[in-house]
Formats: C-alpha cells, sequence, structure tokens
C-alpha cells in the first residue's frame, strides 16, 4: 500500500499536467485540475495518516522514505496545493495578459502549476541526496515559467533572476554532493551511495575536513533557494510577480521542503562533523533571515512584497528551531510549519481581489480594506494577525516553543536575540495589518462580490479553521512520538 502510494501522489499531478493539455474548454481545463488536485490530496491524506502512524518504524522502498517529517511535509503540500488549484481558475479568469498566447495560456499554465506541485510533492518522499538535487533542480524549471507568466517585463526579469540565481547556488550544492559522494562511494555501488541511511551508516569513514567542506556547500547551496540570508535576492521580486496561486505554493511549500533536504543532509552525515557545525549552519541562517527581514516589514510595501519578506522572516524562524535540536524546538518547527503555510497562502489568496479591483496595488501598500470589501480584509487581516504571532495564532505558540527550546538546549544569548529580532517583526506586521485594514485609501468604492472576493471569504473560513485547531494541536505536539523521531534522525 505504502509503496502504490509513494508512486500515485507525483503521478497524479503529472497525469494531471498531461490531461489539461489534450482538452481544448476552458470549464473542462479547470475541472480536470480540480478533479486531479483532490485525488493527489486524498493519495497524501492517507500517506500522511500511514507515515505518522508509524514515525517509530520508517518505510523505506527503492526510492522513497516515509517517516514522520515525511508525513508532516506531505499533509502541507498537499493542502497548500489543493487550495491553490481551486483558487488558480478564479485568478486565469481575470488574469489578463499572459507571456503565452491567449489561446494557450491557461493550458499552459496548468502545466506548469502541476508539475511544479509533482515535483514538491516528490521531495520529502526522495529517499536519496543525489535525486532531491534533481527535484529541486526540476521545480525551479517549472516555477521560473509561472514567475514570468503575465508576460510584464518585471516578471520576466523577476523570473530570470530567480532561474540564475537558485541555479547557481544548486551547481554549489552539486559540488558538495559531489564530495560526499566520493567519500561514500566505495562502500556501495552506484546512486544508492547517496541514500541517507547510507550516508548516516558509512559517514563515520568520512574525513572531517571533506565532510564539513561538503556540508557546507550543500548547505550555502540549497539557501539560495530556500531564501535563506544573505542569498535571498531573488525571493521578493518572485514572490511579488508570479501569480497569487503560485506564490503560495512556493513560500508555503517549496522553500520549507528545501529545508528539510538540508536537514536530512546534515543529520546524515553528523558522525564525520566536528563539533556542532550543522546547528551553527541553521542558527547563523535563522540569525540572519531575520535581521535582514526585520528592516523591511517595518517599511510600507506592496502587499505581496510585504509577504515575501515574512516568508524570509519565518523560514529564518523554521532554521533557529532546526538548529536548537530540543524536543521542544522540533514540535515548535512543526506547528510552525504547518501554521505559516495556512497563513502565508490565505494572504496570497487574497492577493487575487485586491489586482483584480485595484491594480496598483502591485507597487503600492494594500489599505482601507474595510472600506472596500469586509470579506477580503478579514483574510487579509487574519493572514497579517497569524504571521505577526499574535494569539491564538499558532505561531505564536511554535515561537514559544521554539525559544523555549533553545533555553532547554543552553543557547542563551541566540534565543534572546531571536526573541528580539521577531517581537520587532511583530510590530512591523501590525502595523502593516491595521494600515491595510484601516488607513486612508483614495479609492472609497465598495468591490463587487465576485469570485475574486468570494475566493477570498471562503478560504478566509477555510484557513481560520484550521489555524484554531493546530492552535489547540499545540498543547499536545511536545508529547507526540512524531516529535521525537524528527530530533533523533529523519
Amino acid at each position: 500500500m505504502t509503496d502504490l502510494l509513494a508512486w500515485l501522489i507525483p503521478a497524479l499531478p503529472l497525469c494531471t499536467a498531461v490531461l489539461t493539455q489534450v482538452v481544448r474548454r476552458t470549464a473542462t481545463a479547470d475541472r480536470i485540475s480540480v478533479g486531479g488536485s483532490l485525488l493527489t490530496a486524498a493519495a497524501a491524506a492517507a500517506l500522511c495518516a500511514r507515515a505518522l502512524l508509524e514515525s517509530a518504524r520508517p518505510i523505506t522502498g527503492s526510492w522513497y522514505l516515509v517517516n514522520g517529517a515525511t508525513g508532516v511535509f506531505i499533509a502541507v503540500i498537499a493542502a497548500v496545493g489543493l487550495m491553490s488549484a481551486f483558487a488558480a481558475p478564479v485568478y486565469l479568469a481575470h488574469s489578463g495578459r499572459s507571456f503565452f498566447r491567449a489561446q494557450r495560456s491557461r493550458a499552459w499554465f496548468y502545466l506548469a502549476f502541476h508539475l511544479f506541485w509533482a515535483a514538491v510533492l516528490a521531495l520529502p518522499l526522495s529517499n536519496n541526496l543525489a535525486v532531491s538535487w534533481l527535484l529541486v533542480e526540476s521545480t525551479t524549471a517549472a516555477s521560473a515559467l509561472l514567475v514570468g507568466f503575465t508576460g510584464r517585463r518585471s516578471a520576466l526579469e523577476a523570473g530570470w533572476k530567480y532561474l540564475v540565481l537558485t541555479t547557481c547556488g544548486l551547481a554549489i550544492a552539486m559540488l558538495g554532493i559531489l564530495i560526499l559522494y566520493v567519500g561514500v562511494a566505495p562502500h556501495g555501488a552506484g546512486l544508492h551511495a547517496l541514500d541517507w541511511q547510507h550516508i548516516h551508516t558509512h559517514a563515520a569513514s568520512l574525513k572531517t575536513s571533506s565532510a564539513t567542506l561538503a556540508v557546507i556547500l550543500i548547505a550555502v547551496g540549497f539557501a539560495a533557494k530556500i531564501g535563506w540570508a544573505p542569498v535571498h535576492n531573488w525571493l521578493p521580486d518572485a514572490h511579488s510577480e508570479a501569480p497569487p496561486p503560485v506564490s503560495a505554493l512556493l513560500s508555503a511549500a517549496l522553500l520549507p521542503t528545501v529545508i528539510l533536504i538540508v536537514w536530512r543532509t546534515v543529520q546524515a552525515v553528523a558522525p564525520a562533523l566536528s563539533g556542532e557545525l550543522g546547528q551553527t549552519l541553521f542558527l547563523g541562517f535563522g540569525l540572519a533571515s531575520l535581521a535582514v527581514s526585520v528592516p523591511f516589514l517595518w517599511r510600507p510595501l506592496p502587499w505581496k512584497r510585504l509577504l515575501a519578506y515574512s516568508s524570509l522572516e519565518h523560514m529564518g524562524v523554521i532554521a533557529l528551531g532546526i538548529g536548537f535540536g530540543s524536543p521542544l524546538a522540533i514540535a515548535g518547527v512543526i506547528l510552525h510549519l504547518a501554521g505559516h503555510a495556512l497563513a502565508k497562502a490565505l494572504g496570497f489568496y487574497a492577493a487575487v481581489p485586491l489586482q483584480r479591483h485595484q491594480a496598483e496595488s502591485a507597487a503600492e501598500p494594500a489599505s482601507g480594506l474595510m472600506q472596500k470589501s469586509h470579506g477580503v480584509a478579514i483574510a487579509a487581516g487574519l493572514s497579517l494577525g497569524a504571521l505577526s504571532g499574535l494569539p491564538p495564532s499558532p505561531l505564536f505558540f511554535s515561537e514559544l516553543l521554539i525559544f523555549l527550546g533553545g533555553l532547554q538546549s543552553g543557547h542563551l544569548v541566540v534565543t534572546a536575540l531571536a526573541a528580539t529580532l521577531v517581537a520587532c517583526g511583530f510590530l512591523g506586521l501590525m502595523h502593516a495589518a491595521i494600515e491595510a485594514l484601516a488607513g486612508e485609501s483614495e479609492h472609497e468604492h465598495r468591490w463587487q462580490r465576485g469570485r475574486s472576493v468570494r475566493l477570498a471569504e471562503r478560504c478566509a473560513v477555510a484557513v481560520g479553521a484550521g489555524l484554531l485547531l493546530l492552535s489547540a494541536v499545540a498543547f499536545l505536539l511536545p508529547t507526540w512520538s512524531v516529535t521525537g523521531a524528527m530530533a533523533g534522525h529523519l
């Protein structure tokens, strides 16, 4: 059963991508996209349940690894992808110009979207570092097309910037993988030498200098894809220019999933590393990302650009939790991953009616939403309130767990610095929320309650319920067996 689900989860989006190219009618393509996404989410839910129930006993196959971490990440990716699939037809109905010909733009969008989603879904399943690298590279190709989908000059520039910078980063990561392969290949044949278990088993035979260099290169290379500071330069532009459903999948699913690859690599090579190199890398990237993001969160930014810098902040928080490494911190990481995904996705879905009714919002901060649409205002306020960590947001509890985990692991100075930066980020996001909801606006007319507004309202209800559920789960996570398993070995 597990073997079938592991193959089905990436295969279903691939089949959906192909089917959307065969049909000619717009409505039929929309139905195929949504129907295929529902089947994908159902398969992901079945695998997630199995992974969490069997978290103490990882299940491996010819290419896949199913354990607690796999279940958590698959659940997040499937949820965000399903919501984006429902949001895509609403966005495409009013998207206007496109880089592609009008007759085929929707088909090209669905092709790239489902290929992108399939690669992201396969990432947490991958049991091999080299295969993971190939999957990350494949997400770059598909998502770069989506970033430049509108065909605007700024979108094309953002797409090229994203493609070039992340590809350069992945080239650096490949060098680290090659160094690691040379060290472990004598103990195994072919590509399976880079399976996580094989690396961990034979890591002790690696030279410390080689293992250290490999891990640093892999972490720095993948950091460019994650968007950790200081190699985050593509992130604000790409998130700002991509269609909102794509931005949601980029920010809420892809970025944290690439962190999982770095996390698994560090844990697999740990026996060969001296001191706490892995922890130091995560803590360094985490503090740097927080320090760079906070000044931008205090500035008046266009809506999607504000969400992009919020992604930089939250990837930093996740990095800190992994760096602390204690069970409390890992519980916080799991909660933060899920809470951030829901809140960030909702923020990008709220951008659909914002762009539809107020085109200048792409270049100006959102303001006065309460005067224009109560539904969109609630969605935007709920997103920013949750992302800022305002109680009872699950991100409040996740950050509390991570900081308590930092104290538990003895990182007092790092925890104090991180808490100060997160508090500053909270003030910046709350100020942005107040301005977005109640600020002055030149456009006083009410927006019609069309499809885009109804999309924001429905997403607000669904995400609000999900966030409340996560807040309740926060009290159970520290005692959950999956937390202990993820704190040990991935």
